[in-house]
């Protein structure tokens, strides 16, 4: 498969190619050159599991590996998950089904794609026939960071390089990224929010006197961020898989639509959904759940992406996100690379743009979105365990809250993008429960709570010795990047 600039003044590559890039050079996101369909058999598909259906997709994008090399990613990046189905569905009402997305080693939906990205990228990196080391930039709002360096820790011929916020991850994120062990891992807080964060790996990633010098010291960047379509193709494989076990456990019919509300932040998780849909999945209307950072919600009813806002720190803090990057791929798919490329410009000279009449109604076609405040997504958490016995964690509490804005007589999936433990102090308050200033602790305390584990993945965490203490201003960043790598 070929793939293209969403701006279109990059030259097309193959998906190795685009692995490898992961920002096209002028600053746009890859996108399939002609978009795919399949031909679903949701009777045979409802007796697959998930590497089976994994299989099948990774094969569609990235036509460029064997069968057996593809088998051989998907059994090593899944194999340190606590749960053999990798994924669960769990049934909520009559109508609402909760994805669960959390079973893998850092607790979030990230690992999803990031535990299979390090074996693309290598893969790729050898297809091509390089010796370069490559340099992964990541900029994290707090999931991506910590599934990022669980992903590539010590894999050979890489360095992981993550960026996240120093106000508003979770203690429990925190120590995910400053306790990473491997000899190729670099974290560094920075003093401001994720989108200053993004806009500097974006910055880097397109920096020509860089990639000269990288070139020259035999280093190669690619980003982990969604941009990179490594992450995003994998996360389209959970909604196949989803709506192939709805159908199994009789809760769909074979192609009767489901829709579908996503947590939103970078719009990369929603995003695969959508290709799902235009790949031949039977989607409905997919919901954009958004926080008070609810720029999205806005843009969905207006076609004005404004920005210029405060920005609010909320208890889902991985979706503390006002510029959406994965947008840019849907805006490209509803009005091509000449408009995609004029509002990314607007976007960068006034911090805002404005979609033609058209274009709006094309997404609002598709489309819903809304967001619940901080507040409300205590009460969603407080009120899905009084009245189903079931755990959310914040971000996840903002989809339910928002799917009751949309009521539909379909199925309806709910992305669950986190475990609650990932955010106990967040839960606990909640439920009207005291947090111990004790992390460990508050993760017992959400064990007894929920009937469930303290995941393995997690045990002891918080007794590993802190080794990333570092903090810099964004304008540091480039000089600290040049020592990290000795360039």
């Amino acid at each position: 498969m070929k793939f293209q600039s969403t701006r279109g003044q990059a030259a097309i590559v193959d998906g190795a190619d685009a692995l490898i890039n992961g920002l096209a050079p002028d600053g746009g996101l890859y996108v399939p050159l002609v978009f795919p369909t399949i031909d679903f058999d949701w009777e045979k598909l409802q007796d697959e599991n998930y590497l089976q259906i994994g299989q099948l997709i990774l094969s569609t994008f990235f036509d460029e590996f064997s069968n057996n090399e593809i088998t051989d990613f998907l059994k090593s990046a899944y194999r340190d998950f606590d749960d053999s189905k990798i994924v669960e569905i769990h049934q909520l009402d009559d109508k609402r089904n909760l994805l669960e997305l959390f079973h893998g080693p850092t607790l979030a939906f990230k690992d999803m794609a990031l535990s299979l990205l390090p074996y693309l990228l290598t893969a790729a990196v050898k297809k091509n026939g390089s010796s370069k080391t490559m340099v992964i930039l990541t900029a994290t709002s707090g999931d991506t960071g910590g599934a990022a360096l669980k992903g590539f820790n010590d894999v050979p011929q890489t360095k992981i390089v993550v960026y996240y916020p120093s106000v508003g991850v979770s203690k429990l994120q925190r120590q995910q990224m400053t306790t990473a062990d491997g000899k190729n891992t670099h974290v560094v807080a920075v003093t401001g929010n994720f989108d200053d964060a993004q806009k500097a790996v974006k910055n880097l990633l397109t920096d020509h006197r860089l990639a000269q010098k990288m070139s020259a010291a035999s280093l190669g960047f690619s980003s982990a961020n969604s941009i990179n379509i490594g992450r995003l193709v994998p996360q389209i494989i959970y909604y196949v898989y989803a709506y192939a076990q709805l159908v199994k456990n009789n809760r769909l019919s074979a192609g009767e639509k489901l829709d579908i509300s996503v947590p939103t932040g970078n719009f990369g998780d929603i995003l695969a959904a959508y290709w799902a849909k235009k790949l031949g999945v039977p989607i409905g209307k997919l919901t954009v759940a958004s926080n008070a950072n609810h720029v999205l919600t806005d843009f969905f009813a207006t076609g004005i992406y404004d920005a210029d806002r405060s920005f609010q720190v909320t208890s889902s803090p991985a979706m503390d996100i006002l510029v959406s990057s994965n947008l840019e791929r849907l805006l490209f798919d509803i009005a091509g690379s000449k408009a995609v490329a004029a509002w990314m410009k607007d976007l960068t000279d006034k911090c805002r743009y404005q979609l033609d009449d058209l274009s709006l109604s094309r997404l609002q076609d598709s489309f819903n979105a809304a967001f619940a405040d901080s507040k409300t997504t205590a009460q969603t958490i407080q009120e899905t365990f009084q009245q189903n016995n079931y755990l959310l964690d914040p971000h996840t509490a903002v989809a339910v809250s928002v799917n009751k804005d949309f009521p539909s007589n379909r199925q309806q999936l709910i992305v669950a993008t986190a475990s609650p433990f990932k955010f106990a102090e967040t839960v606990l308050k909640a439920l009207g429960k005291e947090s111990d200033n004790d992390p460990q602790m508050n993760l017992n305390l959400i064990s007894d709570l929920s009937g469930q584990r303290v995941p393995l993945a997690i045990s002891g965490l918080f007794d590993k010795k802190i080794i990333h203490t570092k903090k810099l201003a964004i304008k540091d960043l480039l000089t600290d990047l040049n020592e990290a790598l000795g360039i």
